[in-house]
């Protein structure tokens, strides 16, 4: 069995145990996950002055340019968060709700939630004037996501939610919505 079949067990493994211990690897999971993206960030700031990089955007155009990406990446994550729990689940991968989620933000994304984090950590690294935080470390941790979601998470969600999750999948976008519509065929 390959590393990567492992992790999607483990994956549906959690998601299918008992609410009980769901309920307690959740904080744990959310706890991890966001620890890390703060020392990331934490360290990628460190980099700035390391090599001596410029503020960037100046003053007062990082306000400018922050202020909306932190709002909307700020709003994207109450609200996606706020859908998960109306369905009885969390946002950590540990405790999923039961179904497929296709309300409020869900219509348009299928990982609404990480959109907003993108958000706030390009909003974040405008604002904090920082070069590596935004142009290095956000898009690192997008492209980390993007592969993590397509060789573990999507796949256990197609294993636990069967057709109803695929056919969520192939009509809506991972992670911006479409400017246009889809028609049906």
């Amino acid at each position: 069995m390959s590393f990567r079949t492992r992790l999607i067990a483990l994956h549906y493994s959690a998601a299918t145990s008992r609410k009980k211990i769901r309920t307690l690897l959740a904080p744990l999971g959310a706890l991890i996950f966001f620890t890390v993206i703060i020392l990331m960030v934490l360290l990628f700031l460190r980099i700035d002055g390391w090599l001596h990089l410029p503020a960037f955007p100046a003053g007062p155009w990082n306000l400018a340019l922050s202020v909306p990406l932190l709002a909307l990446g700020l709003i994207l994550v109450v609200w996606s968060n706020a859908k998960f729990f109306m369905a009885k689940g969390t946002p950590v991968p540990l405790n999923p709700p039961p179904k497929v989620v296709t309300t409020g933000p869900y219509a348009y994304v299928r990982n609404p939630m990480l959109t907003g984090i993108f958000l706030l950590l390009f909003g974040f690294g405008l604002l904090a004037k920082s070069i590596s935080v935004t142009f290095l470390f956000t898009p690192l941790f997008i492209l980390l996501n993007v592969l993590e979601l397509k060789a573990i998470e999507e796949p256990e969600l197609e294993k636990r939610l069967g057709v109803e999750y695929i056919e969520y999948r192939e009509r809506t976008p991972m992670f911006f919505p479409r400017l246009k519509r889809r028609r049906p065929a």
